[in-house]
């Protein structure tokens, strides 16, 4: 949903990822929040601006790369910083995944200038509009949720162990899994492992997280068709990708050419191989 003129606008959606309760995108000049409260925790972030608030009778201020938690059940209100206004994007957060114990934490501490948490909420964003990336959506929010843990908690993370044989195993069930694809929670299920020490141990392993591995396997079964003639929506319904353009927007970000400049590359050589023997 987008509403709003040139320069007032929200864009609000819920996803298709276990944990998101919404999604809030958002460009104020004048609005003002009353006082209110959610119930879910709110982890913002502002792009262009600033944003002060209210939370437990304290001012608190975002901008530039510092991220806010608001907790749920305790009131805030919320207006502009400076004359231009702002524009921010908002993740509503399923209570279950932070313990309440953190609630009081996060009334005392809401703002982070922690680079690592502010590059994974803006990777989650980007992933977040796409149909088909649920696999890197869900990862990216495991990560997001265990640097908030060790944030609230105030405490050094802990030591990340390898384990290969973990990265191995759960290679083998993408690899059976390639083209009709599996949750993080299916997968943690599956090999009773914890789900952001799956993506932790897959990554230290392989060089990669899951998500990426999983679309570089599908885009290896893409490729063969597509130089076999095979139309591109079949391909991308073929191989695991949600629609076309999903298959498009990862082919072209890996191979740095769309599906159909590759199949129309085979062309010469097809027409070479046709030719009539003299």
């Amino acid at each position: 949903m987008v509403v709003g003129g040139a320069f007032e606008q929200v864009r609000a959606w819920q996803p298709r990822v276990p944990g998101i309760v919404e999604v809030f995108h958002a460009r104020f000049i004048g609005h003002v929040y009353p006082m209110h409260a959610h119930n879910s925790w709110t982890l913002l972030i502002v792009d262009d601006g600033a944003v002060r608030y209210n939370l437990d009778r304290h001012e608190h201020g975002v901008l530039g790369s510092v991220v806010s938690l608001l907790p749920p059940h305790v009131p805030h209100n919320g207006q502009a910083a400076t004359e231009h206004g702002f524009r921010k994007r908002v993740l509503y957060l399923d209570p279950a995944h932070l313990a309440e114990a953190m609630i009081g934490r996060a009334v005392d501490t809401p703002t982070f200038t922690d680079p690592l948490l502010h590059r994974r909420i803006r990777q989650l964003h980007a992933a977040l509009p796409h149909l088909g990336e649920e696999l890197e959506a869900a990862s990216r929010l495991a990560l997001i949720h265990d640097r908030l843990r060790d944030l609230l908690r105030g405490t050094d993370p802990p030591a990340r162990r390898a384990d290969p044989g973990l990265a191995h195993r759960l290679r083998e069930l993408l690899d059976s899994r390639t083209i009709e694809g599996i949750s993080l929670t299916e997968a943690a299920t599956i090999l009773h492992a914890d789900p952001t020490h799956l993506i932790r141990a897959f990554s230290r392993e392989f060089g990669m997280p899951p998500h990426q591995y999983l679309i570089s396997r599908r885009i290896d079964l893409a490729r063969p068709l597509l130089l076999g003639g095979m139309p591109a929506r079949d391909v991308a319904a073929t191989t695991g990708f949600h629609d076309q353009p999903h298959l498009i927007r990862h082919f072209k970000r890996i191979l740095g050419t769309t599906p159909g400049q590759y199949a129309r590359s085979a062309d010469g050589h097809h027409t070479r191989m046709n030719l009539p023997h003299r």
